[in-house]
């Protein structure tokens, strides 16, 4: 009988495992000079994500790469954040992110467009399940200050209906149509 539990918390395990995918942005070896000459290590920086809107990211530091790795993996999990989508596959609308000297700009695109976007940037939209979307980043080329920036744009990120519950009104209200005529300039007939 406790066969049969261990069994299927392996499995439940192994489900929870398989529904995130993550990726390793950046690796970098760290040295720490002591009495006796210099101690080694790994710092690693990974992208945590079940692609449909729910991503983190965690860094980790061991004298191995793969245990540099777990420990990045495990931080990644613990720290994510949920990030709504419009239909599934980009965002709602143009968002701005700064951390530091990193500074980034992502843009709402049309479907068929993919993924603009360089670098670390580019594995947190993935992860996060962005399909359409344009990225550009202004400032640093440093890893940990871009993803940071990009995280800090996708938390600002929020949907129509969170806006329309916050304000008390419909979500109609508050995305509104642009056909009502009112907007388009009416031609000038001469006479």
């Amino acid at each position: 009988m406790a066969g049969r539990e261990d069994n299927r918390r392996g499995k439940r395990n192994e489900e929870q495992e398989n529904e995130f995918i993550d990726r390793l942005v950046h690796i970098n070896r760290v040295a720490k000079t002591v009495k006796g000459g210099r101690n080694m290590s790994f710092a690693a920086l990974v992208i945590v994500g079940d692609e449909k809107g729910r991503v983190g990211f965690g860094k980790g530091k061991a004298r191995e790469v793969p245990e540099a790795i777990r420990k990045a993996t495990e931080e990644a999990k613990k720290t994510m954040i949920r990030v709504p989508l419009r239909e599934g596959r980009t965002l709602h609308h143009d968002v701005r992110g700064r951390h530091g000297a990193g500074k980034i700009v992502m843009r709402a695109a049309p479907p068929g467009t993919g993924v603009i976007a360089g670098g670390p940037m580019r594995a947190v939209l993935e992860c996060l399940g962005v399909q359409d979307v344009v990225g550009k980043s202004l400032g640093t080329s440093n890893p940990y200050n871009m993803v940071r920036a990009t995280f800090e744009g996708l938390k600002n990120m929020e949907s129509p209906r969170t806006i329309a519950n916050k304000r008390g009104k419909k979500v109609g209200d508050i995305v509104g149509r642009r056909n009502d005529g009112a907007s388009a300039p009416e031609a000038v007939v001469q006479a």
